[in-house]
């Protein structure tokens, strides 16, 4: 039998007690939902009982090129567009990202000027649909030019927001315990849009994501509207030449994802049936030069966490799915039908995101509209640490693999310059694994 002293008993005792509320202290921030507190000092203090890098890094699907590979060609104009996910976002949320893109690109110079669009349509005359920041990217040495297109569409469902005001309220939040109270405004602030997006809000969600590509389509960043409202209606043959040429490349996150796909094919809906988007005596016509520019068109989606699968619980299937011979092949029935050439998605999930998903291939038959021509890749990233201290094993925080993927240096780097080929980035060669499939 093992004899302590008094002074012994109360060591132990303090350390016990120093240990449990570390670890009550890191389980709560864990749970609380707030990305800032997640890097607050009790993550700092468990991250410090691994110190070598860890993560995983996996990849299963076909080889992508990054951006770097567009940008390589000084006659073309490469340009992107960022579509975020839940919760209520202010124009300027890709700052950190769009910073760190650059300098993987080795873009050092941008425009002193942003671009801010307030976005309208006039198929939704008394609607506003966000912002469109755009931001110009380059290198004078190389001459090789970024343009970046930033959607933030949370205007459209922080009023309806509101409506949950009064729940975190001084009449109702003291009543709560504090980190209760932090979980209860997350959820106020994030769980209401996929509820919002899938009733009325919808709409002009995706009309938001219309005009941004239509700005994308129609315009160089020095012909772009300053500032103030503007509606694009003018996706017409002088611009064939122009979408023939240029980059397209998507970038989304969570809901996002969810939104740039409808977007897309609510976009193929168009081409095919211009007559039902009428606005007034209007009809919105996209011009048959413009449409085969479209078509020839090979688009990749970036997609951060991912969440297809869930938001497709309890909707409908899309206008044409599971027939992508007949409209990806160049012998195909409807080839002559297709929207774009290809569309490459690459999903990138964190296993401990809770809200995450990869994306099988028979849910891309099934629930991708055919016309996109989809090819997928998946990526099993972990984005947050998975960590064993002080005798609780395997925690990760589920709010920091659900936010964390726009600044982790690897997610960037892919973005940048791919994987599966000669240009894929040191950083991405090191720490990534590539498993190439094939039909």
């Amino acid at each position: 039998m093992t004899i302590y002293t008094t002074h012994e008993k109360t060591m132990n005792k303090r350390t016990c007690k120093t240990r449990w509320l570390l670890s009550s202290l890191s389980i709560v921030v864990l749970l609380s939902g707030c990305g800032s507190i997640g890097k607050g000092v009790a993550e700092a203090i468990l991250e410090k009982a691994e110190t070598e890098d860890t993560r995983v890094c996996q990849v299963w699907g076909k080889p992508f090129n990054g951006v770097a590979s567009y940008l390589a060609n000084k006659q073309q104009n490469t340009k992107i567009l960022f579509v975020h996910g839940v919760g209520d976002h202010e124009p300027g949320y890709t700052s950190h990202f769009l910073e760190k893109l650059a300098k993987e690109l080795n873009l050092n110079v941008r425009s002193a000027e942003q671009k801010n669009i307030q976005l309208h349509t006039p198929l939704l005359p008394n609607q506003n649909l966000g912002v469109l920041r755009v931001t110009r990217l380059l290198n004078e040495q190389t001459g090789k030019e970024l343009t970046f297109y930033e959607l933030t569409w949370s205007e459209i469902t922080r009023e309806q927001k509101k409506l949950l005001a009064f729940d975190t309220s001084g009449d109702y939040d003291f009543r709560r315990a504090k980190i209760n109270g932090l979980l209860k405004k997350f959820s106020n602030d994030t769980g209401p849009d996929p509820v919002i997006y899938l009733g009325e809000s919808r709409v002009p969600i995706l009309a938001a994501f219309g005009q941004s590509f239509c700005w994308m389509a129609t315009s160089s960043f020095a012909d772009l509207p300053s500032n103030g409202k503007h509606e694009c209606t003018n996706l017409d043959d002088t611009h064939a030449d122009d979408i023939t040429r240029d980059n397209y490349i998507f970038i989304s996150h969570s809901l996002g994802s969810r939104i740039t796909i409808d977007g897309l094919q609510r976009l193929a809906g168009m081409l095919v049936n211009p007559e039902k988007y009428v606005a007034g005596n209007k009809k919105m016509v996209v011009a048959q030069k413009t449409l085969e520019a479209l078509r020839n068109k090979r688009i990749p989606i970036f997609m951060l966490s991912n969440q297809l699968p869930i938001l497709q619980l309890g909707r409908e299937l899309p206008e044409v799915a599971g027939q992508d011979d007949r409209y990806c092949e160049p012998n195909g029935a409807d080839y002559k039908n297709r929207m774009v050439s290809e569309t490459d998605i690459i999903a990138f999930s964190d296993p401990n995101d809770l809200l995450s998903y990869g994306i099988p291939h028979e849910f891309a038959d099934k629930y991708i509209d055919s016309r996109l021509c989809a090819k997928i890749t998946n990526v099993n990233i972990n984005v947050a640490k998975v960590m064993d201290a002080f005798g609780i094993a395997d925690l990760a925080n589920p709010m920091q693999a659900h936010v964390g993927y726009d600044t982790d240096d690897r997610v960037v780097a892919m973005i940048a310059k791919g994987i599966g080929h000669a240009g894929v980035a040191a950083l991405v060669k090191q720490r990534c694994e590539f498993t190439k499939e094939v039909k």
